[in-house]
């Protein structure tokens, strides 16, 4: 079995083509409701779009992420705010927050048992846990597609490197709980998400996204592969000449109870 690698982001195309991921977290901002003066993490943030709306509230933010072109990014995009490259699955604080919030970035975190108790021991007594990320079912006509057309060629290894963790709400609530979590609210919905350039949306998706999927095979074989992955899902999926990602989302509160 091939070793499972981190996705190698690129901010610049991640900020031009894949904006709609930091557009949708606004309503996940409101959920989290800062408050001026409070100490907020916020947990895989990217290029800094939502750790910004964050701190507009009056809130002290720092955002966190493995990457470290998304926190060169973030840096450039927000100097006056905090930023650093820090591994979510190796969270390093201890009782330093009144909330811990994710966007769109605990998909990513494979060990998530190792990310909840790190989530734990970063908030303060009372504190809270809002996040919104990929539940299960997420991105599914995709991945089946990606499977397939994988298995038609001789990187059917490949299919291994899946780098998406998608839970239930059953799963994920059971971790919180079995932490010492209470969990407030936690709801799985379906939200079709379109994707930027008519034709092209859904290769620019799977580049910036999937890329983990095609390590080590030629340009030219995956240019074919991702032509089989268009053809397989365009009955689906593109509709009104607009290519639409099969989102579902998990949407979590929870408290640290003393």
């Amino acid at each position: 079995m091939k070793k499972q690698r981190k996705n190698a982001w690129d901010a610049n195309l991640y900020d031009q083509e894949h904006d709609f991921v930091a557009q949708y977290g606004t309503d996940v901002v409101e959920l989290l409701a800062p408050k001026k003066g409070e100490i907020i993490l916020d947990l895989g943030c990217g290029t800094g779009y939502l750790t910004e709306a964050i701190a507009e509230t009056g809130a002290e933010v720092l955002g966190i992420d493995s990457a470290q072109s998304m926190i060169t990014e973030a840096e450039k995009n927000y100097p006056k705010l905090n930023f650093k490259v820090i591994d979510g699955e190796k969270l390093p604080f201890n009782e330093q927050f009144d909330a811990v919030f994710s966007n769109a970035a605990l998909h990513w975190m494979k060990n998530a048992e190792a990310v909840v108790t790190g989530i734990w021991r970063s908030l303060k007594p009372q504190g809270r846990f809002v996040a919104e990320f990929g539940g299960k079912g997420n991105i599914e006509t995709i991945v089946k597609a990606i499977d397939l057309a994988l298995e038609k060629t001789e990187y059917t290894d490949n299919i291994t490197l899946n780098p998406w963790y998608f839970p239930s709400i059953g799963e994920y609530t059971g971790l919180l709980e079995k932490q010492g979590f209470e969990v407030r609210l936690a709801m799985l919905f379906d939200r079709p998400t379109s994707l930027k350039d008519t034709e092209t949306g859904l290769q620019n998706w799977l580049r910036m996204f999937a890329n983990p999927f095609f390590k080590d095979i030629p340009e030219e074989k995956i240019l074919d592969i991702l032509s089989a992955i268009e053809q397989e899902t365009r009955p689906q999926l593109y509709r009104d000449n607009t290519w639409l990602a099969d989102y579902r989302r998990l949407r979590i509160i929870a408290l640290k109870k003393p």
